[in-house]
């Protein structure tokens, strides 16, 4: 990849074919059939963001790593529709280099009218001066940050006026939190982490994503033609452009935007979570001492669960960042509920990663409906920080 202009390329793995160009777009209920080999040389897990209830797919757990040279088949229900987001990167300790990312579409039954679906996949990469990627987890010095989006260094979505886009917001970085701001128009979030979100206006038209969070999001081209806007993305430093709209200098595709669109349909996740009578835990996230969460190599369902829930019973978890830095924190096979203060409601969206401040207490609430033991994952919004992990199991 030629991640810097007039310097050297970078060398990366990459998923092949690539998914941006052979249209990795599904619908719900579909079962997507993939046919792996790993040319990389080191072995892989497939980690899925936005997988519910697919216990057999859980990385370290339930599904081995495929071996460098292996072949494998692996199927994937597609229960639900929304944006997917999946890497390679669970485990990578011993990669001669950075492993990929990638996102994919599942259509709903019913989806919102547009006129372009564009999914914008934003990747991290650290490079030394011979333009070589070191892997995340490790020391950064002496390294420049470049980002990608669908593997370019910029992207141009061509539109004319009055139309109406679903963007798909991806944060496929390794451990950076990102935002996108988009100025002068109406940014509409409709769905967050894969699943339908009561529509919102976002706030001044910014976005902010935690490493693995997917926000899809309405967006009417109301400026006229021959204008250009840029997508900027901040991450603590200057902001930068990553994107531009271009709209044509043709006439407007229609006379006025299109009217406000409707919810879209819900994935089946439970209308109400009985939070009485739920099973409480408190959990710590961002501890260095802590030996509770190990990292990949040591993960096993031989450690202690951080809990064990009983099928069809709610789960609160009081989460607290003990770190001095933001945290992420990502949870397999369960989207859950972020609470209000007082445990007498929660925001109208579902999630499956949270991005935590440092010294951060939040509570969150999931119905435990799919049996098996499930990974959850907390990293510190630092590029040398490690992944760690701690299990818990829903019985039966």
């Amino acid at each position: 990849m030629r991640l810097r202009q007039a310097q050297a390329e970078t060398a990366a793995w990459r998923f092949s074919p690539d998914m941006e160009a052979n249209h990795w777009t599904f619908r719900r209920g579909e079962t997507l059939e993939l046919d792996l080999t790993n040319a990389a040389g080191s072995p892989v897990h497939l980690n899925w963001y936005g997988l519910d209830g697919v216990v057999g797919a859980v990385p370290l757990l339930a599904q081995d790593a495929l071996a460098a040279g292996q072949r494998a088949t692996r199927s994937i229900p597609l229960r639900s529709a929304g944006t997917w987001f999946f890497d390679a990167r669970i485990g990578n300790e011993g990669a001669a280099g950075p492993l990929p990312c990638g996102a994919l579409v599942v259509n709903e039954t019913t989806p919102p009218e547009v006129d372009r679906d564009e999914i914008l996949l934003v990747e991290d990469w650290r490079l030394k001066a011979d333009g070589s990627a070191i892997l995340a987890g490790t020391n950064p010095a002496d390294t420049q940050t470049v980002y990608t989006i669908n593997g370019r260094l910029d992207c141009t979505i061509a539109v004319r006026a009055n139309q109406r886009l679903r963007l798909r917001f991806v944060n496929g970085c390794h451990r950076t939190a990102i935002a996108f701001r988009i100025a002068d128009h109406e940014v509409r979030v409709i769905a967050i982490d894969g699943q339908p979100a009561e529509p919102f206006p976002a706030r001044d038209g910014r976005l902010i994503l935690a490493p693995g969070t997917r926000i899809d999001v309405l967006l009417s081209a109301t400026l006229p033609p021959s204008s250009r806007a840029q997508i900027m993305l901040h991450d603590g430093t200057a902001p930068k452009p990553i994107a531009t709209l271009h709209y044509s200098n043709d006439a407007p595709v229609r006379d006025k935007p299109l009217p406000a669109a409707s919810p879209l349909p819900d994935n089946g996740l439970p209308a109400q979570i009985p939070l009485q009578g739920a099973q409480r835990s408190d959990l710590a996230i961002g501890v260095a001492a802590d030996t509770d969460w190990v990292t990949a190599e040591r993960m096993s369902t031989q450690l202690a669960p951080a809990f064990r829930v009983k099928r069809g019973r709610s789960v609160v978890l009081a989460i607290t960042n003990r770190a001095a830095a933001p945290v992420t924190f990502h949870i397999h096979g369960h989207h859950f509920r972020l609470l209000d203060r007082l445990d007498d409601g929660w925001k109208p969206f579902w999630l499956d990663t949270l991005l935590f401040d440092a010294g951060q207490t939040q509570r969150i609430a999931f119905l435990a409906e799919y049996p098996g033991n499930w990974l959850m994952e907390a990293m510190g919004i630092d590029w040398a920080a490690p992944r760690t992990l701690r299990w818990f199991a829903v019985d039966a």
